[in-house]
């Protein structure tokens, strides 16, 4: 997400890239020798390249381009002859591609959804922010967003996903009537419930901080900013422990397929408008307006009690990302009855609700047949 640890210093990406990691391979070379030690490092090198700059994401179920606006493509993964209510998924926008709703095959939101009575899937393929599009705010988006439901037909089901959901349920306030369920994954809906670390550093770090963030990056906060801070979250991991897993699977082409699946989604990040950025750090993390009614979306004052569809709630038990609070208590803020709402608790941490294997096969078939339905659990 958008408030993700900032680094220290902004390096550059070239600083982890590969010759970082070589002494680990001339390491391991100790207790290899000849030809087959200098094939393997040699690999080694190549493969740890390619994951860090060799790869683009892409989408893995077939579809087609509905629309394309300013902001977005809107993906359409509908079948021919399709019915029923048209449900869009709604990607995060929050510095990393909406791929992660369509992520490889056999392990894809769209599919699952799909084969579980959900004809009309689509997605929406945010695009990077360019230089000229720096002063779009929340409410470009918002409206964009708005042009897509009336495309479809003027009422869908939105499945909002880390930012999406912020997004879907300001629409969703916006013209109630225009989305007939609603669901929430991984969504910060009050950003000052529980007591996680984007919590704690949203209101810890100075607001000055981003800005001048977004000035070094021209108007634009730069998706490559935004990554530094993400693995500095977890540096142990991002800049030792997946090399050396790298380096001990060379010989399994399963892992290397998984790996520069996932490398060609979070090694790309997109760019988002300055303004849009600083607005959701200053008004939605940092003062919480959606959660306190006091946010401004399209002209109007946004009250989540005027939210009254069904609701359905995912969230990580280890997302350390949005914490569970953060979005169980859109049940208490929406106006939706109690006994239309679903809360579900998911093993694992944030992205693993949108792309985990376990998620796709526990929790979300479940969500696809309730939103094929219409029934409420």
């Amino acid at each position: 997400m958008s408030t993700a640890q900032p680094p220290a210093s902004l390096p550059t990406p070239q600083e982890n890239s590969v010759p970082f990691f070589w002494p680990f391979a001339a390491a391991a070379s100790l207790v290899e020798t000849g030809e087959e030690m200098a094939a393997r490092n040699l690999n080694f090198v190549l493969e740890a390249e390619k994951i860090n700059f060799g790869l683009q994401p892409t989408f893995a179920t077939p579809n087609q381009v509905r629309l394309d606006l300013h902001t977005l493509r809107l993906r359409d993964y509908a079948n021919p002859g399709a019915t029923g209510l048209p449900t869009i998924v709604d990607a995060p926008f929050a510095g990393h591609s909406a791929t992660i709703a369509d992520y490889h095959r056999g392990q894809s939101l769209v599919e699952t959804l799909l084969a579980n009575g959900v004809e009309r899937v689509y997605v929406t393929d945010w695009k990077s922010a360019t230089p000229e599009m720096k002063d779009y705010d929340i409410d470009n988006y918002l409206a964009e967003l708005l042009v897509c439901i009336e495309q479809l037909g003027g009422r869908v089901n939105l499945v909002g996903l880390c930012q999406g959901g912020w997004m879907s349920t300001m629409l969703a306030a916006r013209f109630p009537d225009k989305v007939a369920r609603l669901v929430l994954a991984g969504s910060p809906i009050d950003t000052n419930a529980g007591h996680g670390p984007i919590r704690e550093m949203a209101h810890k770090t100075p607001l000055s901080f981003y800005e001048e963030l977004v000035a070094m990056g021209g108007g634009v906060m730069k998706g490559q900013f935004m990554l530094r801070g993400w693995k500095n979250l977890h540096p142990g991991e991002q800049y030792v422990q997946k090399y050396l897993e790298l380096y001990e699977h060379m010989g399994d082409p399963d892992y290397l397929s998984k790996t520069e699946t996932f490398e060609s989604w979070y090694e790309n990040p997109v760019d988002l408008p300055g303004r849009w950025y600083l607005q959701a750090i200053e008004q939605l993390f940092k003062e919480n307006r959606l959660a306190h009614g006091k946010f401004v979306g399209l002209g109007q004052t946004l009250k989540l009690s005027d939210i009254k569809c069904p609701l359905w709630l995912l969230a990580g038990e280890a997302d350390d990302i949005t914490t569970r609070e953060q979005v169980f208590r859109a049940a208490e803020l929406f106006g939706t009855p109690a006994e239309q709402v679903v809360q579900r608790l998911a093993p694992g941490g944030h992205i693993g609700l949108f792309m985990g294997a376990r998620t796709l096969q526990e929790q979300w078939p479940e969500i696809g047949r309730w939103l094929a339905s219409g029934s409420v659990a």
